[in-house]
């Protein structure tokens, strides 16, 4: 079964990518302000690992909301980095790449801990997963790290370091800006795995 990768370029991603190893990954560009970073890590990682990498390219910036769009975040957002249906969105836009290229298996990088956004948890993964088996090419959609942590699944894909440095996780742009949630994620994450982020 030919499997294709969402690979945004973040910690999680590149360790499904180093311990599933698909055949393809894609990364979007949906005009997210780290977008030129997370292309850059995706790009790196994926050659690092022999794994064809696609990019698709739509900009949405003006749908955005919060931290990654540079906008104040919605009222219902219940973190500041929270874009309406993101998730929806770039699974919709893979699995639009990924069917072209003769894939049936779609992998995502969604952790146990994503469960504060709607779009994180296990009943969107399973129902998105049926309506895309419902649509021409059959494309089915897997999570495979959903009953792990950042840490948790880092151990288990057994990533080198050398590769997992390649990851972008800040919200806000190309560089790494220390504060928003995602650089904290990033922190936290190799600290438990006893790494030293500085």
């Amino acid at each position: 079964m030919k499997t294709a990768l969402l690979l945004s370029g973040g910690m999680d991603s590149i360790a499904i990518a180093w311990w599933r190893r698909p055949e393809l990954a894609i990364t979007v560009d949906y005009g997210q302000r780290p977008a030129l970073a997370e292309f850059r890590a995706a790009a790196s990682a994926a050659e690092a690992m022999g794994i064809e990498h696609l990019t698709v390219k739509a900009d949405l910036s003006a749908l955005g909301s919060g931290d990654m769009a540079g906008a104040e975040p919605l009222s219902l957002a219940p973190v500041t980095e929270w874009w309406p249906f993101r998730n929806q969105m770039l699974i919709t836009l893979a699995a639009m790449k990924a069917v072209a290229h003769g894939v049936q298996r779609l992998l995502i990088g969604t952790l146990r801990t994503d469960g504060l956004h709607a779009d994180g948890r296990p009943d969107f993964v399973t129902t998105l997963d049926a309506l895309l088996r419902l649509q021409e090419g059959g494309l089915q959609l897997e999570a495979p790290a959903i009953a792990l942590t950042s840490a948790e699944l880092i151990r288990t894909s057994n990533i080198p370091m050398e590769v997992l440095a390649w990851a972008h996780s800040c919200h806000v742009g190309i560089h790494a800006c220390g504060q928003c949630r995602g650089c904290q994620k990033h922190y936290q994450t190799l600290a438990e795995l006893g790494v030293d982020p500085y």
